[in-house]
């Protein structure tokens, strides 16, 4: 499973790149909103600096909500670097953006996706990736994890080349259970990939490891 980090923050993308297990970043207006990035010059400019960053696929979502304006902005954000891929919000003019890309080689992420259906639709107009949203689903007491499971039925029983981006991941379980089902990309904050490595037997035994040499060397 590849695993992308779900942010703007700079330092953030870079220190999950240093670990050696980034693959793409995904980002959003409230994420670039939540960095005080204001302006569509500093915008572009700010996806430009992740782009150098990390070399992998990097979602940069359009504001724009009707067709021809999708496909107008999606246009300016895919010439801002090979990596960027165009995110787009699941609507029918979403949908026909989806294919418009598609028939000109521009990669896709279409993004709040809630149900198989609209997954399905996604990756029939040719979105590179579906962006299936697990917490909140969880938040309204429905079943994030299904919905995965789900659209990875259906993506196999018709061998679409659209992959399964597990999105709104909250924590460590999560991943798992991504990784499990079979979900081909993850996005997740820095802090639930780091929470991967942990585990109270893992800093005991360290702990141990440690007192032990520090009686060795004594002796």
């Amino acid at each position: 499973m590849k695993f992308f980090i779900d942010t703007a923050n700079l330092d953030e993308i870079k220190e999950a790149n240093d670990l050696g297990v980034l693959d793409g970043v995904t980002t959003n207006p409230s994420l670039m909103a939540k960095e005080a990035i204001i302006g569509q010059e500093n915008i572009l400019k700010h996806y430009r600096t992740i782009c150098n960053i990390v070399n992998g696929p990097v979602s940069a979502e359009v504001i724009a909500t009707t067709y021809k304006e999708m496909c107008s902005e999606g246009e300016k954000l895919a010439d801002l670097h090979d990596n960027i891929v165009v995110k787009i919000p699941m609507t029918l003019d979403g949908i026909k953006a989806i294919k418009y890309f598609y028939d000109r080689g521009i990669r896709t992420n279409c993004t709040l996706i809630f149900s198989a259906g609209q997954a399905l639709m996604a990756a029939k107009a040719g979105a590179t990736y579906v962006s299936p949203f697990v917490g909140r689903l969880d938040d309204i007491s429905a079943d994030g994890m299904a919905l995965i499971a789900e659209i990875r039925t259906v993506f196999d029983n018709y061998h679409f080349d659209t992959e399964i981006l597990a999105a709104s991941i909250r924590h460590p379980m999560h991943i798992l259970e991504c990784a499990k089902i079979g979900a081909d990309v993850m996005t997740a904050p820095l802090k639930a990939m780091k929470q991967l490595a942990k585990h109270p037997l893992t800093d005991i035994g360290l702990e141990q490891f440690l007192a032990d040499h520090a009686k060795g060397q004594k002796g």
